[in-house]
């Protein structure tokens, strides 16, 4: 046997162990605690990995988006690319960066605290198997969404008041599905890092309304304390942009994000536990430029809507009522429909004098009431279209001088048999049962939220709504952008498969 059949083994295993996947996983505190009481913490956390040639990190911000509103600036994202590149040789567009949606006050200086995570990751890096896996979630999160007689639709917000159950016919779906990502180390068997996606609103808040990162926070504890030491959750936030918490306008107990937070992690668990983690798991990443349409009807919309509220404010009527008298009235009318004014023998000590002035003034009461319960309404509508034509007319401001289309990031990240696509809008749900449902692969999620922020994305047929909703009225975008970001994410899935 020569030199070479005893050496050709380790060569083998030597190059076997180098282009093993690699990953190394940090978190850095970005609470900004002089901001106010603090309910739950806020990170930066980072997922560095390589294999290989390869080289990627997936960071997650407990913030409200990757610029456009909150604490992060459009500059973030260039400006931590930049460092990381430059420092550690991971190229800029393999930096990929997903907001939680949390509406957290982080510190100002997210930038440099972003890149020293990434640094503490990138130094930690150790090679791991990987495994993806899937949980449910159905009980902390509801569409925010509701049609509503007449074709149009509405959403559930703090904003603004509910519209009558009457008149309320459906609302939209929910994604349960929670996405999992396992990595464990290959030298003790202990889990490094997970990664579980989903899809919801994190706004609940906390009883003392502090400063918190919702729900997320309180899930990556339960998975970080159950999974043992030495291990962390990552939370990507999915097509959340008309998922609410459940019971969100619940007026009867506190906002408080914990418990569904605790159910979160413990149903991602359940899925993490099941999932069987193994070598060789390839690293791909893809990152392209999509060019979308701008909104070009934002005038008309604002045009309609002016006249409406022009229809509203010509319907309030006089009333003799003002908020005093309705409300014990009201109530009197409630309680006793036939006989509000007094007790049933004055109206028939009445009725057996031929008199009926208990009657007369019962009717006169209840077209009072009518008449302020109609203003009521009235005024509850013009709250929601006030709230939402003033979103309409500033993008429509800003829109003024800017080009007819806008370029994206649309990322694509494959790690094993996990794959995820991202964009940097506020996706509503169908979106993203839209492309898993088209794409083939049984661990394929959609992240929006990342790479930027351009508002939000609603489904074309949310975008025409002859109504007015955030997700319709606080967008960039006009109805044809749908079609196009979902034949170039199912584009992108397919590429990270060769």
């Amino acid at each position: 046997m020569t030199f070479l059949h005893f050496l050709l083994p380790f060569l083998l295993s030597t190059a076997g162990a180098q282009a093993a996947l690699r990953a190394g996983a940090a978190r850095v505190d970005i609470t900004d605690r002089e901001a106010g009481p603090v309910a739950e913490p806020s990170y930066v956390k980072a997922l560095a990995l390589a294999d290989g040639p390869a080289r990627a990190v997936l960071i997650t911000v407990d913030a409200v988006a990757i610029g456009g509103i909150g604490r992060i600036d459009d500059g973030y994202l260039a400006r931590v690319r930049s460092r990381i590149e430059s420092e550690l040789g991971i190229p800029a567009r393999h930096v990929i960066v997903n907001a939680s949606h949390c509406h957290s006050v982080i510190r100002r200086d997210v930038d440099a605290l972003t890149v020293e995570a990434v640094r503490q990751a990138w130094r930690a890096l150790t090679p791991v198997r990987a495994g993806a896996g899937r949980g449910t979630e159905d009980r902390i999160q509801e569409n925010r969404r509701m049609k509503l007689r007449g074709g149009r639709e509405t959403d559930v917000r703090r904003a603004y008041p509910m519209p009558h159950d009457e008149d309320v016919v459906s609302t939209g779906p929910i994604d349960p599905e929670i996405g999992l990502l396992r990595l464990d180390r290959i030298g003790d068997g202990r889990p490094l890092a997970v990664l579980y996606h989903f899809s919801a609103h994190p706004i609940q808040g906390a009883p003392d309304n502090g400063n918190t990162a919702d729900y997320p926070a309180f899930a990556s504890r339960a998975i970080e304390e159950n999974l043992g030491e030495g291990v962390l959750a990552f939370f990507v936030q999915g097509c959340g942009g008309d998922i609410n918490p459940a019971r969100y306008k619940d007026v009867h107990q506190p906002h408080d994000a914990e418990p569904l937070g605790n159910r979160l992690g413990l149903s991602a668990l359940r899925g993490l536990r099941a999932i069987r983690t193994s070598e060789g798991a390839a690293l791909r990443i893809l990152n392209e430029t999509l060019t979308l349409p701008r909104s070009a009807d934002t005038a008309q919309r604002i045009t309609a809507l002016h006249a409406r509220r022009d229809e509203l404010l010509r319907s309030l009527q006089g009333t003799t009522l003002n908020f005093k008298t309705f409300l014990p009235l009201y109530v009197e009318h409630k309680l006793s429909p036939d006989l509000p004014a007094y007790y049933a023998h004055a109206y028939l000590h009445e009725q057996d004098r031929g008199r009926a002035d208990l009657r007369t003034l019962d009717a006169e009461n209840r077209d009072a009431l009518k008449a302020y319960l109609r203003n009521i309404e009235t005024m509850e509508e013009l709250t929601r279209l006030q709230t939402n034509l003033a979103l309409i007319e500033k993008h429509h401001a800003e829109a003024a001088t800017l080009p007819p289309t806008l370029d994206v990031e649309v990322a694509g990240l494959r790690i094993g048999g996990f794959r995820l696509v991202t964009f940097p809008g506020e996706l509503t749900v169908q979106i993203g049962l839209n492309i898993k449902q088209r794409t083939p692969g049984p661990f394929t999620f959609v992240a929006g939220y990342t790479n930027g922020y351009i508002f939000y994305t609603p489904t074309a047929e949310q975008r025409r709504n002859p109504g007015y909703a955030q997700e319709d009225c606080d967008t960039l975008v006009a109805p044809e952008w749908q079609a196009l970001f979902e034949a170039k994410a199912a584009d992108v899935l397919r590429r990270l498969d060769f």
